[in-house]
């Protein structure tokens, strides 16, 4: 055994500049120290069904916590995150109590987190209509990037933006470079407020397609006006592509993501009075589906993230789809349903990979994290890709057990992944390390 500082892993599929090739990579003092060629007598060598690769990034989660950790929390969220394979997480700000909306409230969940952390964390900031003109003051405080809504947000604390407000945030974030993630439905497209059944054809029908396609381009003629950079959450609209594709064309800064259950789950099939497939923007159809996965592959989506979004049991027991809280447990199965279905659909692992990877650590601001690449952090994930497991929810690490992949046969199981060259997560062993840092970020001067 080697010590924590350092180790020597040989594998023959390592993902290493946006391929897999055999390499040996060498561990020392948390970060890679070297990359060579494949060693079969080196220290560690991975059996021929397992793959190294770097550890993976989501820049869309929700721990909230202080205020709501019966929901979620910073010690089950990041445990699952690495068990998920997932070493670095970004953390929205709500619904925690309070919202990061201030330096007060980001110092708040930082104190939460405290030894607490199973992976590395950042923090997201709010934009509401109160901190308008304040942005700034939390950007030096340390969020890395500012999060809207532009319809509500479904809870009080966390008001959302209409247009005028919009142009005034991204005229205020231009100025200093920040980045604002926008929550893209449309409140004039939106038909329903309160008890819709048991069905989800009514629910879809609440929250049509045309919501979303409306605030994607608002959000790019504001983006246009005032020159800032924006990026949408949880696109689920696959025809709302085109003019994204039509706006990076010409110069908008604007990326996107997508998330799992989007490009995995059918709404066809969501039974009724399902609430663990609640989510806003809802899933849609397998049409649409394939729309999203096109943009994968051709790279008008920057980022597969998961968008965990958890609730207790009770919040998510009510079988009327317009009266269960909205959000999709997904953390721990991203990897594994996304791979699951881009093999369904002849995609191989390297097609996709840099959208959980190097994709959310751009929008993030995070350099080059989601690399194995010499002086990078050692953060790693051993994947069996060719296993098959069923999705037992009850055995997840989340707070509260719920996921739609529930029963699930899925393909793809993360064997072991590693923060700063030490592994933390173990198939069969479960969490072995608390060892995540906080990633606090830093306006750059010299872009301003």
């Amino acid at each position: 055994m080697t010590t924590p500082a350092s180790a020597v892993i040989a594998a023959r599929r390592v993902f290493l500049d946006g391929a897999f090739r055999p390499a040996t990579v060498t561990v020392a003092d948390g970060r890679i120290s070297g990359i060579g060629d494949f060693d079969p007598d080196a220290e560690r060598v991975l059996p021929e069904d397992l793959v190294l690769l770097p550890g993976l990034v989501d820049s869309h989660v929700h721990l909230n916590d202080p205020g709501r950790a019966s929901w979620e929390g910073f010690d089950t969220g990041t445990a699952a995150a690495a068990a998920g394979g997932v070493t670095t997480v970004l953390d929205m700000p709500l619904n925690s109590i309070p919202v990061t909306t201030s330096p007060d409230a980001l110092a708040a969940k930082r104190a939460a987190a405290s030894g607490r952390l199973a992976v590395d964390v950042g923090y997201w900031g709010g934009a509401v209509p109160e901190n308008i003109g304040h942005l700034r003051e939390l950007a030096e405080a340390g969020v890395v990037g500012f999060k809207c809504f532009l319809s509500p947000s479904g809870i009080d604390e966390f008001g959302h933006l209409g247009a005028e407000q919009l142009d005034e945030v991204l005229t205020e974030l231009a100025a200093f470079d920040g980045l604002l993630i926008v929550h893209a439905e449309h409140p004039a497209h939106l038909h329903a407020d309160g008890a819709l059944g048991v069905h989800y054809a009514d629910f879809l029908a609440s929250r049509p397609p045309a919501s979303e396609r409306a605030a994607i381009q608002l959000v790019i003629e504001t983006a246009r006006r005032t020159g800032a950079r924006v990026h949408i959450v949880h696109v689920s609209d696959g025809t709302a592509l085109d003019d994204v594709r039509a706006a990076k064309a010409e110069g908008v800064r604007i990326t996107i993501e997508t998330c799992p259950h989007y490009l995995t789950l059918d709404a066809a099939a969501v039974p009724d009075g399902a609430a663990s497939f609640k989510c806003c923007p809802p899933i849609r159809d397998l049409a649409n589906q394939d729309l999203l996965w096109q943009g994968v592959l051709d790279g008008t989506i920057d980022a597969i993230v998961s968008d965990h979004s958890p609730a207790t049991p009770e919040l998510k027991g009510e079988p009327d789809f317009g009266l269960a809280w909205g959000g999709i447990s997904g953390l721990q199965t991203g990897l594994s349903s996304v791979h699951t279905r881009a093999r369904e659909r002849g995609i191989p692992l390297e097609a996709f990979l840099p959208l959980m990877t190097t994709g959310p650590a751009r929008i993030g601001g995070l350099g080059s994290r989601g690399t194995i690449a010499v002086g990078e952090p050692a953060h790693l994930t051993v994947f069996a890709p060719d296993e098959t497991f069923t999705v037992d929810a009850a055995a997840l690490e989340y707070r509260n057990p719920l996921s739609p992949w529930d029963g699930a046969r899925l393909t793809g199981v993360v064997a072991e992944t590693w923060l700063h060259g030490e592994p933390v997560y173990r198939r069969g062993e479960g969490l072995l390390a608390r060892t995540g840092r906080e990633l606090i970020a830093a306006i750059d001067e010299e872009r301003q």
